[in-house]
């Protein structure tokens, strides 16, 4: 028995030994195994930069991961407009991106929505589950909401001009905010606008300009025949081989208050090598079939006669009519010293004159002799109380004088 005994005891050991070496060997497969596993799920560590994704549904997802996490974590910054600068997006980003990867790194196996895939050993018989490297779709992300889009640079581009337009319209100009001088009112309409061109008026003691020049030329329902005081004005056009020799195309002349009493063309005399239409406005089919020269010189003449004639630069207008009137009947608008004075020149031109004085815009491009007659006219009728008063006292100091001269010693 006790033989039986002892053999029995001494298999169990053998068994007993046989066991605990199959264990130890299951036990170290395993071990092996799971130090494989986790080597291919752990991302390498001297892995400086992810590597960026292959497919469309991975950038998707990492796009609206991002989306979500700027949303969340940083707020976007805004500046006193209200405006979200190029800057802050920059940083925004930046922030984002850093956390990410710190947070990969750190807990490589806990990612929020990674999809988890199980892998089965044919060795050991067991399953693990791994963590599949960047697998995603499109249904795990969250949709893009509205507010979270970054506004578009022509959007914010928009707003601030309105928003600074308002406040230019809000604030009105004062006579402090324009303390230059020698500045054109017009000028400053187009930059500043009509109330500050208005102030720049008042403080240059200019009256608004007309938009319609004829209407602050001529007088509305005046009468429109003859009156004591007529203005003319001519046209001219150039003869000769290099045009400078000139002759008559058009007259016009204007009663008192600006009425047209007298408009005619007159057809040339010798063959037309300059019509000036630039200046003069005159075209080959105005002139064609205009009045003959000698008609429109008796007709001028007629209305002429004893009246004021005005005019600017007149001794021009009545010599190529070939006709002459008395010079205490003339009023020339370029020879009035008021007026050389205001212009600041010996011989100013009717364009300047008008702009100055009357403060209306005429010979803009080809010229017009009614236009042009209407305006001397003007001028003339401004300070005609003046200009007769100086006239009559002018011919009282020559009559003293002539009968001082006559006295006997």
């Amino acid at each position: 028995m006790s033989k039986a005994k002892e053999k029995k005891a001494h298999s169990d050991a053998k068994i007993h030994k046989s066991t605990a070496k199959d264990k130890r060997k299951k036990f170290w497969i395993k071990h092996n195994l799971k130090k494989k596993c986790e080597k291919i799920a752990a991302p390498k560590k001297n892995q400086e930069k992810p590597q960026p994704p292959q497919e469309a549904q991975q950038i998707s997802a990492n796009w609206k991961s991002l989306q979500q996490i700027l949303k969340t974590s940083q707020p976007e910054k805004k500046h006193q407009n209200g405006v979200v600068t190029k800057k802050n997006q920059e940083n925004a980003f930046k922030n984002s991106s850093t956390n990410s990867a710190a947070s990969s790194q750190r807990d490589p196996g806990k990612t929020g929505k990674q999809k988890i895939v199980p892998v089965v050993s044919k060795e050991a018989g067991v399953k693990l589950k791994l963590p599949a490297a960047s697998v995603s779709q499109q249904s795990a992300a969250p949709k893009r909401k509205k507010g979270s889009e970054i506004p578009n640079r022509e959007q914010t581009a928009k707003k601030m001009k309105k928003k600074n337009i308002s406040l230019v319209e809000e604030r009105k100009p004062t006579e402090e905010d324009l303390w230059f001088d020698n500045v054109d009112p017009d000028d400053i309409e187009e930059t500043m606008g009509a109330e500050a061109a208005e102030i720049m008026r008042k403080k240059q003691g200019i009256r608004k300009q007309s938009k319609d020049t004829e209407s602050s030329l001529v007088k509305e329902k005046a009468f429109d025949g003859l009156t004591r005081v007529v203005a003319i004005d001519c046209e001219m056009v150039g003869v000769s081989p290099d045009g400078e020799d000139s002759i008559l195309a058009r007259v016009s002349l204007v009663n008192q208050f600006g009425k047209c009493i007298y408009d005619k063309y007159v057809k040339p005399t010798e063959e037309v090598t300059d019509y000036r239409t630039a200046v003069s406005g005159i075209r080959p089919e105005d002139i064609k079939d205009g009045e003959d020269i000698q008609t429109v010189q008796r007709e001028v003449a007629n209305i002429l006669q004893g009246r004021i004639v005005v005019g600017h630069a007149i001794h021009n207008d009545l010599k190529i009519l070939l006709l002459d009137h008395p010079k205490k009947k003339i009023r020339d608008t370029q020879k009035y010293k008021p007026f050389r004075k205001i212009a600041k020149s010996g011989r100013p031109s009717l364009k300047v004159l008008c702009k100055e004085v009357l403060n209306i815009k005429v010979q803009q491009g080809e010229h017009s002799s009614v236009q042009d007659a209407q305006a001397t006219m003007r001028l003339y009728t401004l300070v005609k109380k003046q200009w007769e008063a100086e006239i009559k006292a002018g011919k009282k100091n020559k009559d003293s004088e002539e009968k001082k001269k006559r006295k006997p010693r």
